[in-house]
């Protein structure tokens, strides 16, 4: 065998051991998983999750699952806590201990100062009957067959099982609080889900002296120099009241001179596109995005509850928010 080809089997055999690790959790997913959801989503507090080695960084990872999801948690680092930050933990909080073998020292030594605050203790442990499993409110079984390590000591995949187990309680909590993608955006401003769900065509718009308007008596030359003025591709056509009668956008000029060579007779009204398409303010600019993509425009005008034009959206400030792309984090 090759060495590519010894390469291949090898990580061929450890995305085996690991899938049927976390198929076997599936078993395990059971009323005491039922319980630690209950405790994690009555807790009134914070939830506290520690861990020690590839268990701590499996644990912030876990935390970071949880903040985003609707669910308050902080990572202790267990050798921190012990020289004085053990401090953020209250009467009222939830700690969740993670270790494979379950009689990790450093952990051990917290769980006397754990039960003296009177915090309810989740364990995560591949060993049942360890010190930290006899301890505990609620013990989740982690265990696994065996790592994906040759010699069954790097944890591979006992780490997965347990990122696994993260993940099930996080998601399971997100589902009890009804945690809905509005909430989730709301935790995630910077990134495109949040600018997809928050972001409003208000922000985005031209207003004011800024939005392109004439009335639809005046020559069509008045109205192509306010379009090359305001450079948005279009005008609002509006009546002496201010409201929307018509648009004329580049298009609309462009079929115009098609049919028509002296345009010095025809006024904005002849040439304007009547019931044009619009937005009232407020609108998702996602949704302005999606209006555009369907009717393969570049502009939408905004209007208030009058049909006056407030605003002008362009597909040009839309394409730069990054709101047409994938959902990132």
């Amino acid at each position: 065998m090759s060495e590519h080809e010894n390469a291949i089997a090898k990580g061929i055999s450890v995305v085996r051991i690991e899938a049927r690790a976390v198929a076997d959790l599936e078993k395990r997913i059971d009323q005491k998983f039922a319980q630690a959801v209950d405790l994690l989503f009555r807790c009134a507090g914070r939830v506290i999750i520690t861990g020690v080695g590839k268990s701590g960084i499996i644990a912030r990872k876990i935390v970071a699952t949880m903040n985003s999801t609707g669910t308050p948690a902080v990572f202790l680092h267990p050798s921190d806590a012990v020289h004085g930050d053990l401090g953020i933990v209250r009467k009222g909080d939830v700690v969740v201990c993670i270790s494979k073998s379950g009689d990790t020292p450093e952990l051990g030594s917290l769980l006397p100062m754990f039960k003296r605050l009177g915090v309810p203790i989740i364990a995560m442990t591949g060993k049942l009957q360890s010190l930290l499993a006899k301890e505990a409110t609620v013990v989740l079984d982690a265990s696994v067959h065996e790592e994906a390590c040759p010699h069954d000591l790097a944890p591979t995949a006992s780490t997965t099982v347990t990122l696994v187990l993260g993940d099930a309680l996080a998601i399971a909590l997100l589902d009890r609080r009804q945690f809905s993608r509005e909430d989730f955006a709301l935790y995630h401003p910077g990134g495109t889900l949040g600018r997809r769900l928050l972001l409003k065509v208000d922000e985005l718009m031209v207003t004011g002296n800024a939005i392109p308007s004439v009335t639809a008596d005046v020559p069509l030359r008045d109205a192509i120099m306010e379009m090359t003025t305001k450079r948005l591709g279009c005008t609002c056509v509006v009546r002496k009241d201010g409201m929307l009668e018509g648009v004329i956008t580049d298009g609309d000029l462009r079929r115009l001179l098609q049919k028509h060579t002296d345009v010095s007779k025809i006024t904005s009204g002849m040439a304007m596109t009547r019931k044009p398409k619009t937005l009232p303010a407020g609108t998702l600019a996602v949704v302005a995005l999606q209006e555009m993509e369907s009717y393969n425009i570049t502009q939408l005008i905004v209007v208030n509850g009058q049909n006056r034009p407030v605003g002008v959206v362009h597909l040009h400030e839309l394409v730069k928010t990054g709101i047409g792309g994938e959902d990132s984090q």
